[in-house]
Protein backbone atom coordinates (compact mmCIF):
# COMPACT_ATOMS: atom_id res chain seq x y z
CA UNK A 1 0.00 0.00 0.00
CA UNK A 2 1.11 3.31 -0.77
CA UNK A 3 2.44 5.34 1.94
CA UNK A 4 -0.26 8.44 3.05
CA UNK A 5 0.21 11.69 2.65
CA UNK A 6 -1.46 13.94 5.45
CA UNK A 7 -1.56 17.97 5.16
CA UNK A 8 -4.11 18.75 7.89
CA UNK A 9 -3.84 22.66 7.87
CA UNK A 10 -3.55 23.02 4.45
CA UNK A 11 -6.37 20.23 4.00
CA UNK A 12 -8.76 22.56 6.08
CA UNK A 13 -7.64 26.20 4.77
CA UNK A 14 -7.67 24.73 0.51
CA UNK A 15 -10.84 24.72 0.34
CA UNK A 16 -11.09 27.97 1.30
CA UNK A 17 -8.63 28.89 -0.90
CA UNK A 18 -10.26 27.10 -3.99
CA UNK A 19 -13.11 28.79 -3.26
CA UNK A 20 -11.84 32.14 -3.55
CA UNK A 21 -10.20 31.32 -6.87
CA UNK A 22 -13.41 29.45 -8.41
CA UNK A 23 -14.72 33.30 -7.54
CA UNK A 24 -12.40 34.96 -9.64
CA UNK A 25 -12.44 32.98 -12.51
CA UNK A 26 -10.84 29.49 -11.89
CA UNK A 27 -13.84 27.89 -12.94
CA UNK A 28 -13.45 28.81 -16.34
CA UNK A 29 -9.51 27.25 -16.15
CA UNK A 30 -11.41 23.90 -15.16
CA UNK A 31 -13.67 24.25 -17.91
CA UNK A 32 -10.85 24.87 -20.39
CA UNK A 33 -8.83 22.01 -19.60
CA UNK A 34 -11.45 19.13 -19.22
CA UNK A 35 -13.19 20.79 -22.77
CA UNK A 36 -13.27 17.42 -24.98
CA UNK A 37 -11.99 14.87 -22.87
CA UNK A 38 -14.15 11.75 -23.02
CA UNK A 39 -13.59 7.73 -22.46
CA UNK A 40 -11.93 6.67 -19.16
CA UNK A 41 -10.29 9.62 -17.61
CA UNK A 42 -7.60 9.56 -14.48
CA UNK A 43 -7.45 12.37 -12.41
CA UNK A 44 -3.85 12.71 -10.23
CA UNK A 45 -4.54 14.50 -7.24
CA UNK A 46 -8.12 15.44 -7.36
CA UNK A 47 -7.79 17.64 -4.43
CA UNK A 48 -11.30 18.36 -3.24
CA UNK A 49 -12.41 17.05 -6.12
CA UNK A 50 -13.66 20.20 -7.87
CA UNK A 51 -13.21 19.48 -11.23
CA UNK A 52 -16.03 16.98 -11.14
CA UNK A 53 -18.59 19.21 -12.41
CA UNK A 54 -16.94 19.99 -15.26
CA UNK A 55 -16.40 16.29 -17.26
CA UNK A 56 -18.19 16.59 -20.71
CA UNK A 57 -20.86 13.99 -21.08
CA UNK A 58 -18.29 12.15 -23.24
CA UNK A 59 -16.75 11.24 -20.43
CA UNK A 60 -17.48 7.63 -19.24
CA UNK A 61 -15.68 7.24 -15.97
CA UNK A 62 -13.60 9.26 -13.64
CA UNK A 63 -11.09 7.62 -11.93
CA UNK A 64 -9.64 10.27 -9.08
CA UNK A 65 -6.49 9.47 -7.06
CA UNK A 66 -5.82 11.47 -3.96
CA UNK A 67 -3.49 10.78 -1.08
CA UNK A 68 -4.46 13.11 1.32
CA UNK A 69 -7.62 11.83 3.55
CA UNK A 70 -9.35 14.61 4.69
CA UNK A 71 -9.17 16.10 0.77
CA UNK A 72 -9.78 12.71 -0.42
CA UNK A 73 -12.81 13.17 1.94
CA UNK A 74 -14.41 15.98 0.53
CA UNK A 75 -13.92 14.57 -3.12
CA UNK A 76 -15.80 11.54 -2.26
CA UNK A 77 -18.96 14.36 -1.45
CA UNK A 78 -18.29 15.86 -5.13
CA UNK A 79 -18.43 12.79 -6.69
CA UNK A 80 -21.61 12.08 -5.21
CA UNK A 81 -23.21 15.09 -7.24
CA UNK A 82 -21.17 14.90 -10.25
CA UNK A 83 -22.73 13.89 -13.52
CA UNK A 84 -20.44 11.64 -14.66
CA UNK A 85 -19.48 8.27 -12.59
CA UNK A 86 -16.36 9.33 -10.30
CA UNK A 87 -14.73 6.88 -7.95
CA UNK A 88 -12.60 8.00 -5.53
CA UNK A 89 -9.25 6.03 -4.74
CA UNK A 90 -6.91 6.71 -2.48
CA UNK A 91 -2.77 6.43 -3.61
CA UNK A 92 -0.29 8.57 -4.81
CA UNK A 93 0.62 9.92 -8.13
CA UNK A 94 4.00 8.15 -8.02
CA UNK A 95 2.22 4.88 -7.00
CA UNK A 96 -1.03 4.59 -9.75
CA UNK A 97 -2.95 1.41 -8.44
CA UNK A 98 -4.06 1.25 -11.83
CA UNK A 99 -3.52 -0.70 -14.96
CA UNK A 100 -1.28 -0.44 -18.02
CA UNK A 101 -3.04 0.92 -21.13
CA UNK A 102 -6.42 1.67 -19.60
CA UNK A 103 -7.24 5.28 -19.43
CA UNK A 104 -8.11 7.40 -22.56
CA UNK A 105 -6.80 10.58 -20.67
CA UNK A 106 -5.18 11.40 -17.45
CA UNK A 107 -5.66 15.07 -15.92
CA UNK A 108 -3.33 16.94 -13.52
CA UNK A 109 -4.76 20.04 -12.22
CA UNK A 110 -2.80 22.04 -9.99
CA UNK A 111 -1.11 19.25 -8.44
CA UNK A 112 2.51 18.98 -10.14
CA UNK A 113 3.48 22.04 -8.36
CA UNK A 114 3.03 19.73 -4.56
CA UNK A 115 4.04 16.05 -5.97
CA UNK A 116 7.92 15.74 -4.63
CA UNK A 117 8.50 13.50 -7.69
CA UNK A 118 7.08 14.79 -10.79
CA UNK A 119 9.24 12.60 -12.65
CA UNK A 120 7.86 9.96 -11.28
CA UNK A 121 4.12 10.75 -11.30
CA UNK A 122 4.70 11.85 -15.19
CA UNK A 123 6.09 8.51 -16.00
CA UNK A 124 3.02 7.13 -13.65
CA UNK A 125 0.55 8.78 -16.01
CA UNK A 126 1.95 8.03 -19.50
CA UNK A 127 2.17 4.09 -18.83
CA UNK A 128 -1.81 4.02 -17.53
CA UNK A 129 -2.45 5.58 -20.50
CA UNK A 130 -3.63 3.90 -24.01
CA UNK A 131 -1.80 4.43 -27.05
CA UNK A 132 -3.01 7.44 -28.48
CA UNK A 133 -4.03 8.68 -24.79
CA UNK A 134 -3.78 12.09 -23.64
CA UNK A 135 -2.63 14.19 -20.96
CA UNK A 136 -3.88 17.63 -19.90
CA UNK A 137 -2.91 19.63 -17.36
CA UNK A 138 -3.73 23.32 -15.34
CA UNK A 139 -0.71 24.02 -13.16
CA UNK A 140 1.20 27.24 -11.69
CA UNK A 141 4.41 27.58 -13.01
CA UNK A 142 8.28 29.31 -12.57
CA UNK A 143 7.28 32.96 -14.03
CA UNK A 144 9.37 33.40 -17.26
CA UNK A 145 9.98 37.43 -15.99
CA UNK A 146 13.18 36.83 -14.46
CA UNK A 147 12.50 39.57 -11.96
CA UNK A 148 8.99 37.77 -10.74
CA UNK A 149 10.94 34.40 -10.95
CA UNK A 150 13.80 36.22 -8.00
CA UNK A 151 10.35 36.92 -6.34
CA UNK A 152 9.27 33.42 -6.60
CA UNK A 153 12.53 31.93 -5.93
CA UNK A 154 12.68 34.06 -2.67
CA UNK A 155 9.36 32.93 -1.19
CA UNK A 156 9.08 29.82 -2.22
CA UNK A 157 10.08 27.80 1.11
CA UNK A 158 7.89 29.57 3.34
CA UNK A 159 5.31 29.20 0.66
CA UNK A 160 5.46 25.33 0.41
CA UNK A 161 5.91 25.24 3.63
CA UNK A 162 2.23 26.77 4.26
CA UNK A 163 0.90 25.14 0.93
CA UNK A 164 1.73 21.35 1.38
CA UNK A 165 4.71 21.17 -0.13
CA UNK A 166 3.67 23.37 -3.34
CA UNK A 167 6.49 25.08 -4.86
CA UNK A 168 6.27 28.20 -7.34
CA UNK A 169 9.01 27.83 -9.38
CA UNK A 170 8.02 24.26 -11.35
CA UNK A 171 9.18 23.86 -14.81
CA UNK A 172 6.66 21.96 -15.57
CA UNK A 173 6.32 22.14 -19.38
CA UNK A 174 9.68 21.03 -19.72
CA UNK A 175 9.11 18.25 -17.14
CA UNK A 176 6.37 17.05 -19.12
CA UNK A 177 8.62 17.15 -22.54
CA UNK A 178 11.39 14.96 -20.36
CA UNK A 179 9.01 12.67 -19.30
CA UNK A 180 8.52 11.25 -22.60
CA UNK A 181 5.32 13.81 -23.80
CA UNK A 182 5.15 15.80 -26.83
CA UNK A 183 2.85 18.85 -26.36
CA UNK A 184 0.53 19.45 -28.37
CA UNK A 185 -1.40 23.05 -27.20
CA UNK A 186 -0.23 24.95 -24.39
CA UNK A 187 -1.61 28.32 -23.15
CA UNK A 188 0.76 30.64 -20.89
CA UNK A 189 -1.10 32.84 -18.84
CA UNK A 190 -1.19 35.42 -15.59
CA UNK A 191 -4.09 34.24 -13.49
CA UNK A 192 -4.80 37.70 -12.08
CA UNK A 193 -7.50 38.52 -8.93
CA UNK A 194 -9.14 41.74 -8.98
CA UNK A 195 -6.62 42.73 -11.68
CA UNK A 196 -3.57 41.66 -9.59
CA UNK A 197 -1.02 39.53 -9.45
CA UNK A 198 0.29 36.49 -6.85
CA UNK A 199 3.00 34.62 -6.28
CA UNK A 200 0.98 31.83 -8.44
CA UNK A 201 -0.45 33.86 -10.91
CA UNK A 202 1.93 32.35 -13.61
CA UNK A 203 -0.04 29.68 -15.22
CA UNK A 204 -0.13 27.44 -18.18
CA UNK A 205 -3.08 25.10 -19.78
CA UNK A 206 -2.56 22.45 -22.18
CA UNK A 207 -2.97 18.92 -23.73
CA UNK A 208 0.21 16.39 -24.86
CA UNK A 209 0.38 12.77 -26.56
CA UNK A 210 3.16 10.20 -25.21
CA UNK A 211 6.13 11.21 -27.82
CA UNK A 212 6.80 6.95 -27.88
Amino acid sequence: MAKAVSHPLFARIYPRINAFAEAHGSIEHREELLAGAHGRVVEIGAGTGANFTHYPPEVEQVVAVEPEPRLRALAEQAAAKAAAPVEVWAGRAEELPLDDDSFDVAVCSLVLCTIADVPGALSEAKRVLKPGGELRFYEHVRSERPRFFRFQRLLNPLWGLLGGGCHLTRETERAIQEAGFMVKEIRRFDFLINGRANPASPSIIGTARPST
